[in-house]
């Protein structure tokens, strides 16, 4: 059993604020993450790998704490007690013991089902460009980037760094929600630099503006997608290797509400209800980062600071960072405003469409059901090993439910992890 004053879930840039931010007061820190390395999904990999400076300045000054110790390739089983944590490490499992936790365990990609969406070669956009970064073979492949909001941008300079051959990017939302974003970015001038750094390295590639993916082809494997462009009645044909479509991100909160913690729902996503100091329903646990609302790394590193301070006992030095979290909350909600789901997504699955990847479920098995617990008692949906984290965003979108419950372990467990 070990003992810390803070523990942190998660070392994405909100988890990794957090911890320098409790350790430099001194605190006990001990930070979970499942990954090999620190830095979470937008900082993965090496921190000499990362273009972002802060990724590399924040992990070096931990390095040096000797008060804070880093548990990778670990992950949350559940809570046996209050102020305990069982979880499982590479070799075995371990009970964590704290006086407060900050939970930073950012967020996952919407997936939405059309048809075709299943073929071998349609992955998420953050997911090929995740498996990129850790060395998947991308040199010379054609791929279309999908879906909605600037994680596309990201994603497909990425790709394009590792020698794929972009050949669209397509992005759903209207060209007046985006002219008022774009307009929106002088209010965060930095955000416009990374704007053009990123049209730069995308130089030549199409931007496709109120379009979207109708469907996916190919004879086992993908080859051609289909994709509505603009008003016009026609599809537009586009052969390629891979299709990386995503549809926005939704915060990460089943541990949260395994721990009793209220939850809202705001800007069309369940989000961790918290308070000006970044601390939930339940005594001594905060949140930060994307569990609260997606933000951006801006966001994340602020309300981990915040967080930090407060879990160590400095709730003065954490209200010097009110100003700059409410500047990147209101860059979040005009993101998401910009990037709302059109309508017309949730008319692309036909009846034999599979809804639900892991018990095969097709959508004409799912519409006639009245809600997510009925859909699971009469179909399986959600029952398998992702616990309903693809086909929940999914069913929320398509049918307007929410998942109600958490099913415990959290995260698909050895057995043996539980006995020990």
């Amino acid at each position: 059993m070990k003992q810390y004053q803070v523990l942190v879930v998660g070392a994405g840039p909100a988890g990794l604020a957090a911890a320098h931010a409790a350790a430099t007061r001194g605190a006990q820190v001990g930070v979970i993450d499942d990954n090999p390395y620190p830095g979470g999904q937008i900082w993965r990999g090496a921190a000499g790998s990362q273009s972002d400076p802060r990724a590399a300045q924040l992990l070096d000054a931990l390095r040096t704490l000797e008060n804070v110790e880093f548990l990778q390739q670990t992950r949350v089983m559940y809570a046996p007690q209050p102020q305990q944590l069982l979880v499982q490490t590479a070799g075995g499992s371990a009970t964590l013991h704290y006086h407060q936790l900050i939970l930073a365990t950012g967020a996952r990609e919407r997936l939405l089902p059309f048809p075709g969406w299943t073929l071998p070669g349609v992955t998420g956009a953050g997911g090929l460009q995740a498996l990129s970064k850790g060395g998947y073979p991308l040199e010379g492949k054609r791929v279309v980037v999908a879906g909605s909001g600037p994680l596309l941008l990201a994603a497909a300079a990425t790709l394009k760094s590792k020698g794929a051959h972009i050949v669209a990017i397509i992005e759903q939302a209207a060209t007046p929600s985006l002219l008022r974003f774009v307009f929106g970015l002088l209010a965060t001038p930095a955000k416009i630099t990374q704007a053009l750094q990123l049209r730069a390295q995308l130089g030549g590639v199409p931007y496709w503006h109120n379009s979207y993916v109708h469907s996916a082809h190919g004879d086992g494997t993908l080859q051609s997608v289909q994709v509505q462009r603009g008003y016009e009645h026609e599809l537009d044909l586009l052969q390629c290797d891979y299709l990386a479509c995503g549809y926005g991100l939704l915060p990460n909160v089943e541990l949260a509400q395994a721990l009793g913690c209220a939850t809202t729902v705001r800007n069309a996503q369940t989000v961790v209800q918290v308070d000006e100091w970044q601390h939930t329903s339940q005594p001594g646990v905060y949140c930060a980062g994307e569990g609260t609302g997606i933000g951006g790394v801006d966001l994340a590193l602020a309300e981990g600071r915040i967080a930090g301070l407060v879990a160590s006992g400095q709730q003065a030095q954490a209200r010097t960072h009110f100003a700059t979290r409410t500047r990147w909350s209101k860059f979040a909600e005009r993101l998401a405003h910009a990037f709302a789901l059109r309508s017309e997504l949730r008319t692309l699955a036909g009846d034999d469409t599979i809804v639900c990847r892991c018990e095969d479920v097709c959508h004409a098995d799912l519409r006639t059901q009245t809600s997510w617990r009925s859909a699971k008692l009469q179909t399986r949906c959600g029952m398998g090993p992702c616990q309903g984290r693809i086909c929940g965003g999914a069913t929320e979108v398509l049918y307007g439910w929410r998942p109600d419950a958490v099913r415990l372990p959290i995260s698909p467990t050895r057995i043996s992890s539980i006995i020990d």
